[in-house]
């Protein structure tokens, strides 16, 4: 699975960004979709995840602001950023496997990253 993550961009605080990330292959309905993301000089943070039934989970710093989506014709996922905040300043990476968690080890297939910054 190669993955190809766009989206990002300089943003006010209290705006919006939608992060994309188109996957290649086949097997994008028997793989669940996550994006993680990594601020200078901190560790990989999860943000969110959707399963490959469409169950979603976030990271308590973005539940209620962030929506995290899938779809299967255009094998893409989507995270709509809301009401951001300086502190989301981030690299934000997609990732994907077959059994996805909340945890950056467990995935075996990494987008490049995408940089968001937010401006107060």
């Amino acid at each position: 699975v190669q993955l190809q993550a766009s989206g990002g961009g300089l943003v006010q605080a209290g705006g919006s960004l939608t992060l994309s990330c188109a996957a290649s292959g086949r097997i994008f309905r028997s793989i669940d979709m996550a994006w993680f993301r990594q601020a200078p000089g901190k560790e990989r943070e999860f943000v969110a995840v959707v399963s490959r039934s469409g169950s979603t989970y976030y990271g308590d710093s973005v539940a209620g602001r962030f929506t995290i989506s899938r779809d299967g014709a255009k094998n893409t996922v989507f995270l709509q950023m809301n009401s951001l905040r300086p502190e989301d300043t981030a690299v934000y990476f997609c990732a994907a496997d077959p059994t996805g968690s909340y945890y950056a080890t467990s995935y075996n297939y990494w987008g490049q990253g995408t940089e968001v910054t937010v401006s107060s």
